[in-house]
Order: C-alpha cells, then sequence, then structure tokens
C-alpha cells in the first residue's frame, strides 16, 4: 500500500481529543511512539544511558492490564472476588510493584548520573511521590 504525506496544521488540544478516541490498545501503541519521540528529541542534550533511563521510567503498565486490575478491585471492594480472581489480582499488583521498584531504580540511576537528589529529579522530571510515601 503507498503513502502519501499529507501536512496539516492541528492544535494540541485537537490532537489530544483524536487520540483521546483510539482503543486502549491503539492508545498504548501511540503513547509509546510519543515517548520513543520525546526521548529523540531530548537525546541531543541526553546520553544513550539517560534516554534508555527515561524510557524505563515513563513506562507503564499495559491498558489491558491496567483496565483488569481496575475490574478486579472493584470486585475486591465489593467482596466479590473468586478463588481465582484473588491469585489473579495478586499476580497483578506483583507486576504492579515490580514495575514501581524498577522505575525507583532507574530514577535513582538518572539521579547519580545528574548528580541530584531523586527528589530533585522527580521534580523536574514533574513525577509527584505517593501519597503514601
Amino acid at each position: 500500500m503507498a503513502t502519501i504525506r499529507i501536512e496539516s496544521q492541528v492544535t494540541p488540544d485537537a490532537l489530544l481529543q483524536a487520540v483521546g478516541q483510539l482503543s486502549a490498545a491503539d492508545l498504548e501503541r501511540v503513547v509509546a511512539q510519543v515517548l520513543r519521540l520525546q526521548a529523540q528529541h531530548k537525546a541531543a542534550s541526553l546520553s544513550s544511558r539517560e534516554t534508555e533511563l527515561l524510557l524505563k521510567i515513563n513506562q507503564g503498565v499495559p491498558a489491558a492490564a491496567n483496565a483488569r486490575y481496575q475490574s478486579l478491585q472493584s470486585k475486591r471492594q465489593a467482596e466479590q472476588l473468586t478463588a481465582e480472581e484473588r491469585r489473579e489480582l495478586s499476580r497483578l499488583i506483583n507486576q504492579r510493584e515490580k514495575l514501581q521498584a524498577q522505575r525507583l531504580e532507574s530514577l535513582a540511576e538518572l539521579a547519580r548520573l545528574r548528580n541530584m537528589t531523586l527528589r530533585g529529579v522527580m521534580k523536574q522530571l514533574g513525577i509527584q511521590s505517593p501519597g503514601y510515601a
């Protein structure tokens, strides 16, 4: 299939509105591509290791896994989980905790590379501490 180049002027708000209409899977793919683009734009001033760390820091839970987690959490709060759903929720919680631990390790390494505190890097990146920390 041939492709053509189309030039158009679209405001960021209009672009976000259009992106908001995507399916969860397509949205996840677009977000990953946008994060890669962001890293490439910053690459001129970042080392390859910093770029790699930023990609890890910005990596999120897949949309399908997040939706299932939310669904199971709702069922848990309503005390309607089956034994299998409890095991699945436990696996999803472990997956989320592992991702958060890896994210924190990447943030700490980025702070060391930049000779900054962890809180300083988090502030620079616009990352807020969880309310329980």
